[in-house]
């Protein structure tokens, strides 16, 4: 069959649309149509029709609306994954009301949500159209049942550093635990599922965490409130000021980026407005590098699974900062970009697969003698 495969990695990454909307199938396919190594394999009205277009042709990643007639987007993914996993990325309106209906179609295996194009300004239309490309990509490249084909190396594109937000300053150095211990976690693509798991497996007296998943705004609320019910830790979706504490994890805004701020012995969050950092807006980059400053050896970080490069020099700055530095490892990644791209910038002292990494922050968050010991 012509098109993806492990044998053939440069063939353009083919996309089937389902959305009931005419508009909002067009402009996808626009989008699409326009990036060199993407394609739009068919558009489809909904999921039956979507059927009878796979007769023909398998997609390398499907977009899909959650809202249609006929079948709704959930079940179809639900049959999807059940027949013939396919990598799918769920396309949504911008509402409080439909979050948490995102958030059971991660569980239910969407690798991603991105938010339907954006015409009302310029600029809103070149962010659509970086995010669903971006997202395109990635899922291509996720790791679904037995089909994976290797992340492709971060290019060297115009974007912009942490530096648009936080200037570089010197790393803090800090011997003993001069402040509150803290862990920082940034994620992507396939990123909600492997929070769950890792959250899941860290105890009620777990020091302050701060995360930053790539999501679009509006439903980190609803993956925050999820999270909370399954965990033994209380997670929310962090406002302006927030005070970090032990047994709470806060996750950055979609949309608005997150810098953690140290306030004597104790650290708040502060939430910001810019441009996009390393292609993201939250960026792990930002987060990461205002930790370095803030929290220097009293800091852990931690990198999971994503597409590009996002967090990976903001988690070398930790290490010199003399932070505990891990990454989660290939295996266990749905993209292995993330990781990958920090692994060899020299910014990570343990590789771990998933299972494995929260008895090491557990470990590695214990006072240390020697702080940034590897």
């Amino acid at each position: 069959m012509p098109g993806l495969s492990p044998s053939n990695p440069a063939a353009k990454i083919r996309v089937l649309i389902v959305d009931d909307s005419a508009a909002v199938r067009q402009a996808l396919a626009d989008i699409i149509s326009s990036t060199p190594d993407l394609e739009v394999m068919a558009t489809a009205s909904d999921p039956y029709v979507a059927v009878e277009r796979m007769r023909h042709q398998v997609p390398d990643v499907i977009f899909l609306d959650v809202e249609m007639p006929r079948m709704d987007g959930l079940t179809f993914l639900r049959k999807i994954m059940s027949q013939r996993p396919i990598p799918v990325v769920i396309c949504s309106s911008l509402t409080e009301e439909g979050s948490d209906t995102l958030v059971q179609a991660l569980e239910a295996g969407a690798v991603d949500v991105i938010t339907k194009p954006r015409y009302d300004t310029a600029h809103a239309l070149a962010e659509s159209q970086m995010r669903i490309c971006d997202v395109a990509r990635a899922a291509a490249h996720s790791r679904i049942g037995n089909r994976r084909r290797p992340a492709p190396p971060v290019k060297a594109e115009a974007k912009l550093s942490a530096d648009a937000i936080l200037p570089a300053m010197a790393p803090v150095r800090a011997n003993g635990v001069l402040t509150d211990r803290i862990i920082c976690i940034g994620a992507s693509t396939g990123g909600t599922e492997a929070l769950r798991q890792l959250l899941g497996e860290l105890p009620a007296d777990s020091p302050g965490i701060v995360i930053v998943q790539h999501m679009p705004e509006k439903f980190t609320a609803a993956f925050a409130r999820r999270l909370d019910s399954l965990c033994a830790i209380s997670v929310k979706e962090a406002a302006h000021g927030d005070a970090v504490v032990a047994g709470q994890a806060l996750i950055a805004p979609g949309n608005r980026h997150m810098l953690l701020e140290r306030v004597g012995k104790h650290y708040r969050v502060t939430i910001k407005d810019g441009p996009h950092v390393s292609r993201h807006r939250p960026s792990v980059d930002v987060l990461f590098r205002s930790a370095a400053q803030s929290a220097g050896a009293n800091a852990t970080g931690v990198l999971l699974t994503g597409m590009g490069d996002d967090g990976a020099h903001g988690l070398l700055e930790m290490r010199t900062a003399g932070a505990l530095t891990i990454a989660q490892d290939e295996a266990s990644c749905v993209v292995f970009g993330m990781p990958k791209e920090a692994i060899a910038l020299g910014g990570v002292q343990r590789v771990l697969p998933l299972d494995r990494i929260a008895d090491d922050i557990i470990n590695g968050t214990r006072p240390r003698s020697a702080a940034g010991a590897a």
